[in-house]
């Protein structure tokens, strides 16, 4: 299968941020890998003049997605019965401002169209690029979207089990054609991102390798 790219399209290159890097407070094993195959993305959307959207993970000190809001909580720990939050609480990352929170030094950055920041309600986390944990607030993604008249969205980054996953179900669900990337992304956990991806499949949501968008 190929991919013929023009102005409808859109890449998004969901949170390659410091933290979720090796090194980082909530690192996904292997990110940086990813690295040099979405900067050779970018530019080819860049020359197709698609559109490309950046997103960053924004939370600000004590978000309640964070186990240290929990007394005697630690990170990974379940809960459950606070809407908008979970399943897994998380450690302190991403924290607006900080330097965890920036993109890699190695993301080139300079040609992107829009960077759309999510999960910065204290008491609301942000898994989708289009709509927070609550499932009713918006972060402007598909108002953005449908702006620039885009009917394709092709998705890389981390984490390919939360964030990648849940971006391409809203996207499907606001009435986008959605191509992913498994080969530029990365899961948290190997089972979880099997799942995703099948589950995902179910839905109609395309896979696609690079070299099949880049031919």
């Amino acid at each position: 299968m190929g991919f013929f790219l023009g102005g409808r399209d859109a890449l998004i290159v969901v949170d390659m941020q410091r933290d979720f890097l090796p090194g980082g407070a909530l690192a996904v094993a292997g990110g940086d890998w990813i690295l040099p195959g979405i900067n050779a993305l970018m530019d080819h959307f860049r020359q197709r003049e698609g559109r490309i959207i950046l997103t960053q993970d924004w939370h600000p000190p004590g978000h309640l997605s964070f186990a240290s809001s929990h007394p005697g909580k630690n990170p990974f720990a379940p809960v459950a019965g606070i809407e908008g939050i979970g399943p897994l609480l998380w450690p302190d990352h991403c924290v607006a401002g900080s330097a965890g929170a920036d993109f890699s030094p190695q993301l080139e950055t300079v040609g992107a169209h829009l960077v759309i920041r999510k999960g910065y309600h204290r008491a609301i986390d942000s898994y989708s690029t289009f709509v927070e944990n609550d499932r009713l607030t918006p972060t402007g993604l598909a108002g953005y979207l449908k702006e620039v008249a885009a009917g394709r969205i092709f998705l890389c980054g981390l984490a390919l089990d939360y964030c990648v996953y849940w971006s391409a179900v809203d996207g499907r669900k606001k009435g986008f054609e959605v191509v992913v990337i498994p080969d530029l992304c990365r899961g948290i956990g190997a089972r979880s991102s099997a799942e995703a991806l099948q589950a995902m499949n179910g839905l109609g949501i395309l896979t696609a390798r690079p070299e099949e968008i880049m031919a």
